[in-house]
């Protein structure tokens, strides 16, 4: 009996006892009336009642819960969840019919678009030739076999055999349509057709802070298609790789990109590619580059339509105002700049009549600081555009209208 009771209570010495099996309050002092009695019985069915009301109350509540929360938590037709910007651990979600967390969804999206890069290139050492191996990045941008990498990958043009690797396992010979060392871009073809094309994305639209995605393979095939995940660390950027070529305007990450990433892609959180990776800084941690997407596209869509990518000719010759000023003196009053030194006959530039000593400072609204910028910045344009060039004539700040040409 003593294991079937509960001490609940303690008065004036004397014990009272719920007996479970039968229910009902057993012993307790004598002194205790039939009032406080029924008072006793009279609080236990309230408690009793108020715990039916709150157990009725949650069975509601979760019923409730399993309808509201599919209704607001889904769109569409009910079953499809909503699509999620940014990474939250735990939390599962949505791109193109499949669930799951938003680093998976969006490599899952761009993986089959990734290929393998293996090129021999012959390289000089003194009176010596030797061939040498290397590994690298690249991403189907056209489904007939144009893939976007780096320029660097296949060896400044330079590579004697490049084989591409898909990841059904199929290799192919690709051939060299276009690269530009300044850019570190390159195209190369295949002779496929129906291959899985990557989404590109808007990396104009990027803020420090956003999801990145690297994928590729670090060190050799042997990690083939490694991601790696972080945030956008910063954005334009601008590096050297050696001692005449610095890349500007890069999408800075911690997203670890590795020798073998080169040439791979960077994705948002919705699978797209904002980016090329192409370098890492040796001797930090976490500081890899890529460059923009949007850098790439008007040399991808006039590589696939005419097989290969010309840049305008603006027709001048021209040094980086730093260097101008500081070897002759002078002052030419502008901030940064480049300095013509002479003009093409029948260019853009005379026809646009740009004079000898001009500092050109702007193309539309982007800023020129030197030879490197304004080479960069003329693969926006095509042959027949036109744009305002804001110079510095003789210490006196103009503009002037120019139609930009291919070199003859």
């Amino acid at each position: 009996m003593d294991d079937e009771r509960k001490d609940i209570e303690n008065t004036n010495s004397s014990t009272v006892y719920y007996d479970s099996q039968e229910d009902k309050f057993i012993g307790g002092s004598p002194s205790i009336d039939n009032e406080k009695g029924e008072k006793k019985k009279s609080k236990r069915k309230r408690l009793l009642s108020y715990f039916a009301v709150a157990l009725v109350a949650s069975l509601i509540g979760g019923l409730m819960s399993s309808y509201i929360v599919p209704k607001y938590a889904y769109e569409g037709n009910g079953d499809t969840p909503k699509t999620e910007e940014s990474y939250s651990t735990g939390k599962t979600y949505n791109i193109n019919g499949d669930t799951g967390s938003i680093i998976s969804l969006a490599a899952k999206k761009a993986m089959s678009s990734v290929v393998g890069i293996t090129t021999v290139e012959v390289q000089r050492f003194g009176f010596m030739e030797q061939e040498v191996d290397g590994v690298g990045s690249g991403v189907i941008i056209n489904s007939n076999g144009y893939i976007l990498t780096n320029s660097h990958v296949i060896g400044d043009g330079q590579a004697k055999d490049i084989t591409v690797l898909f990841e059904n396992g199929d290799k192919k010979p690709g051939k060299v349509l276009w690269y530009d060392t300044t850019l570190d871009l390159a195209m190369v073809k295949v002779e496929a057709t129906n291959l899985p094309v990557a989404t590109l994305g808007d990396s104009d639209k990027l803020e420090v802070g956003e999801t990145a995605i690297a994928i590729g393979n670090p060190l050799g095939l042997e990690f083939q298609r490694t991601v790696t995940s972080g945030i956008i660390s910063g954005l334009h950027r601008s590096i050297r790789v050696d001692e005449s070529t610095i890349i500007e305007d890069l999408i800075q990450t911690d997203a670890s990109i590795n020798p073998g990433n080169s040439g791979g892609p960077l994705l948002n959180s919705k699978g797209e590619v904002i980016g090329i990776n192409t370098a890492k800084i040796k001797t930090a941690e976490g500081l890899g580059f890529s460059i923009p997407i949007n850098m790439a596209k008007p040399i991808i869509d006039q590589v696939i339509e005419k097989g290969t990518y010309k840049t305008v000719f603006i027709g001048i010759t021209g040094v980086d105002l730093e260097l101008y000023e500081r070897q002759l003196g002078v002052d030419l009053k502008a901030d940064n700049g480049v300095v013509v030194l002479e003009v093409a006959p029948n260019s853009s530039a005379s026809k646009a009549k740009l004079q000898n000593g001009d500092v050109i400072t702007k193309i539309d609204d982007q800023d020129i600081a030197n030879m490197n910028s304004l080479k960069k910045a003329l693969y926006k344009y095509k042959k027949g555009d036109k744009a305002k060039l804001a110079i510095v004539r003789n210490g006196e700040k103009a503009k002037v209208d120019i139609e930009f040409n291919h070199l003859r």
